[in-house]
């Protein structure tokens, strides 16, 4: 029995990984299983925590409680570090009217809140952990608990109430997706190239007629423009040519044109004089097929003297007499112009003779077996500095404490900045798809295990004490209400995509499993980009909100 005691009733090391990992398996396994065409998928573990804790099944309270920070630790920065590299074009483009649908779920759940409290007499401190265990915020719930007690009021009811709200505020957030997608979602509207994040990039075709640019080269017709655009090709008696910034624009001139949308065009059209009405956007172009000398190749980024170097310092094409049309970056599609940043991993669209791209090929890399290879400084360097981040004190008037945005706030704000800015530093941060995928999945795995072992201990007793019922069912009208509305409000009103307005829901609600659920059942990564665009602010304020009703309310 001693072997048998070694791995799981003496709180030792080895005991703490056998239970984290055996929950984690076995709720992973059954997550699998579909009911009504519904999965919870990774969820599914931290209702087997729950249970296992139940039963008795305890690790060490310091290891359970590093292994569950820990996990959350490294899905949040995991999380950042792939929507880093779009974030801020694609913020720019939706994240204000994201964040304004965020402050939406915020500001109706503070008011149910307060209208409970104030409608059924129920403690607002009761209240307060109702509302932290309906939005799955733990932050919020230790910063409520220290207002509490620097106030000499007990913290334990806040606590107990949010361990018997949590569960279901998981799950409403995954059960309200599914209701707006059974009953108000087109087909259209789980398409995730329809969304204008995924469409930053715009083909078509002139006809130089404006007298005003002829003689003139491409790079002072550039500079005289306010819209920003490359011209890919360009026809001139009856040939097909790789113009350069040299380039001389004449009479009669085609060219193709990429900007960055269709709203250019018109200011196009009098820039270069006439519009041709050929589509160039559609999928089934064979672009090699428009002229047999020149060739459209996509060249991957790997060398790691190219990262964070702007394309004009290459001179690519005056040195080569190629053109990078495109540049794909995280399923994103940018813009090629000169003073973009290039990034491992960065995929480009190079047009030009088969000996100037295998030129280029030698310049950028293009071994993608080398994207392969682990590059975890920046892994490391960026848990660091957002834990740092986290725990730094942010004092306003009038609060006793200051405000911290926590282990998940921190590493998920830096995460999307070394994501983003890393590259600029010369910091390789590129990691394949499947590699951030499996950093996620065993960083939420870890911490539902940990969070549902340490919650199952009394879940069963104070779920049928008298207000144990009164405390779920306020929760779940807390959790399910305000994103319903927002939700709808985001689909019918701003007329967003659902993946879109899904992550914004679970961001708001701090809710990486519903998140989960999410990237499982909607194309494309527009839920896990809206979740990272609103899930700083979100979890800062949420953090804020529980204090203030404690201070001005209690």
């Amino acid at each position: 029995m001693s072997w048998f005691d070694s791995l799981f009733l003496d709180n030792t090391s080895m005991q703490a990984v056998v239970i984290i990992s055996l929950i984690s398996a076995l709720g992973l396994a059954l997550g699998k299983i579909r009911i009504a065409g519904i999965s919870l998928g990774v969820t599914f573990v931290f209702f087997i925590g729950i249970l296992a804790g139940h039963l008795g099944l305890s690790v060490d309270p310091k290891m359970l409680n590093y292994a569950e920070s820990f996990g959350l630790i490294i899905f949040v920065y995991a999380l950042g570090l792939q929507v880093g590299p779009g974030f801020f074009s694609l913020f720019r483009k939706g994240g204000i009217t994201l964040n304004t649908l965020a402050l939406g779920v915020l500001f109706l759940g503070t008011v149910m809140t307060l209208m409970f409290h104030f409608i059924l007499d129920v403690p607002l401190s009761d209240m307060v952990g109702i509302l932290c265990g309906a939005t799955t915020n733990t932050p919020a719930l230790g910063a409520a608990q220290q207002t509490l007690i620097q106030r000499g009021l007990p913290a334990s009811g806040a606590a107990l109430s949010c361990a018997v709200t949590y569960p279901l505020g998981v799950l409403g957030v995954i059960l309200a997706i599914f209701v707006i997608r059974k009953l108000f979602v087109t087909p259209k509207d789980l398409v995730a190239a329809d969304s204008e994040h995924n469409k930053p990039v715009y083909i078509t075709e002139f006809q130089v007629h404006n007298p005003g640019i002829f003689g003139k080269t491409v790079k002072e017709v550039a500079h005289s423009s306010t819209k920003k655009f490359v011209i890919s090709r360009l026809w001139r008696d009856g040939r097909v040519c790789i113009p350069t910034s040299e380039t001389v624009l004449k009479d009669k001139d085609h060219l193709l044109v990429i900007t960055t949308s269709e709203n250019d065009v018109d200011a196009l059209t009098i820039l270069f004089g006439e519009h041709e009405a050929k589509d160039w956007n559609k999928k089934d172009i064979d672009w090699n097929a428009i002229d047999s000398q020149l060739i459209s190749q996509r060249i991957v980024v790997t060398r790691p003297e190219i990262n964070g170097k702007k394309l004009s310092s290459l001179r690519l094409r005056n040195h080569y007499g190629i053109n990078i049309s495109r540049v794909y970056r995280s399923g994103v599609q940018l813009l090629a112009t000169p003073d973009l940043v290039l990034q491992m991993g960065d995929r480009l669209t190079v047009v030009g003779e088969a000996a100037a791209i295998q030129n280029v090929e030698s310049v950028l890399g293009n071994a993608v077996k080398s994207l392969s290879e682990p590059n975890l400084v920046a892994v490391f360097v960026g848990i660091v500095l957002g834990l740092a981040l986290g725990a730094l004190p942010i004092t306003f008037p009038g609060m006793a404490t200051p405000v911290k945005l926590g282990i998940a706030g921190g590493p998920i704000i830096v995460g999307i900045l070394i994501g983003s800015f890393g590259p600029r530093l010369h910091m390789i941060t590129y990691t394949t798809r499947s590699a951030n995928l499996m950093l996620r999945a065993m960083g939420l795995s870890m911490y539902l295990a940990c969070l549902g072992l340490d919650a199952g201990r009394n879940f069963f007793d104070t779920v049928f004490r008298p207000e144990g019922l009164l405390w779920i069912g306020l929760g779940f009208a807390i959790t399910f209400v305000p994103i319903v509305i927002m939700g709808l409000v985001a689909m019918k009103v701003n007329h967003l995509d659902f993946g879109s307005v899904s992550g914004m829901m679970c961001g708001s609600m701090a809710n990486p499993m519903a998140l989960n659920y999410a990237n499982d059942t909607i194309p494309g990564d527009n839920p896990a980009v809206s979740y990272a665009t609103v899930y700083p602010l979100c979890m800062f304020l949420r953090v804020i909100i529980a204090q203030m009703l404690i201070l001005f309310f209690v």
